[in-house]
């Protein structure tokens, strides 16, 4: 599985599709891949059997350690079900530490960095997001994963994550501790 994840990660540095060629969809799909290269920290998401009663998605989060891509890890569970999004929709994070960085002289467990990741899914109007300074382009079926890394300290916060219009305006944003957009929330408020 490791290798199956390197290579997705490799395709996605060359600017390919994530999805290898040689795997047939019907097996895993790779739904979406980010790679934050500046910090050598990188989360696949993956779906197992879709459209069957069996569907299951998995989460790996790699690290560049040692001039090759680590497996640090991931998660997996039942598939969700497809959402209807206005704007953006933000779920299902999750994160590990650093397990190279902590082994990594003169870093140590409390020193390592978190490495975060969450589902996103947007609206056809979205034409990019923003993940804290990181520009991530809308995919065609509207799901994406999102990486960064944090302190230890502040694990499982995420940073501001902000979607824009294919014309560059903004469209809506999610805080680090909201669970709701901008966008949501002014709808709700007209609503009542």
């Amino acid at each position: 599985m490791e290798t199956f994840l390197r290579g997705v990660m490799r395709r996605v540095l060359a600017g390919d599709v994530p999805q290898p060629w040689w795997i047939p969809r019907r097996v895993p799909t790779v739904v979406s891949a980010d790679v934050d290269a500046t910090v050598g920290v990188g989360a696949i998401w993956i779906v197992s059997r879709p459209k069957s009663p069996q569907t299951r998605e998995h989460i790996a989060l790699l690290e560049w350690f040692g001039e090759q891509w680590r497996y640090v890890g991931g998660g997996s569970g039942p598939g969700d079900d497809p959402v209807n999004v206005d704007v953006l929709d933000v779920c299902n994070g999750g994160g590990v530490l650093s397990l190279t960085r902590s082994i990594d002289p003169p870093r140590s467990i409390t020193a390592a960095p978190w490495i975060g990741c969450a589902k996103v899914r947007l609206g056809r109007d979205v034409g990019h997001v923003l993940v804290g300074a990181r520009r991530i382009e809308n995919p065609k079926h509207c799901e994406l994963i999102a990486v960064w890394t944090s302190p230890y300290i502040s694990r499982g916060v995420r940073p501001v994550i902000v979607a824009l219009g294919r014309d560059g305006a903004e469209l809506s944003r999610i805080s680090p501790h909201d669970s709701l957009d901008t966008h949501t929330w002014a709808r709700l408020r007209e609503e009542l």
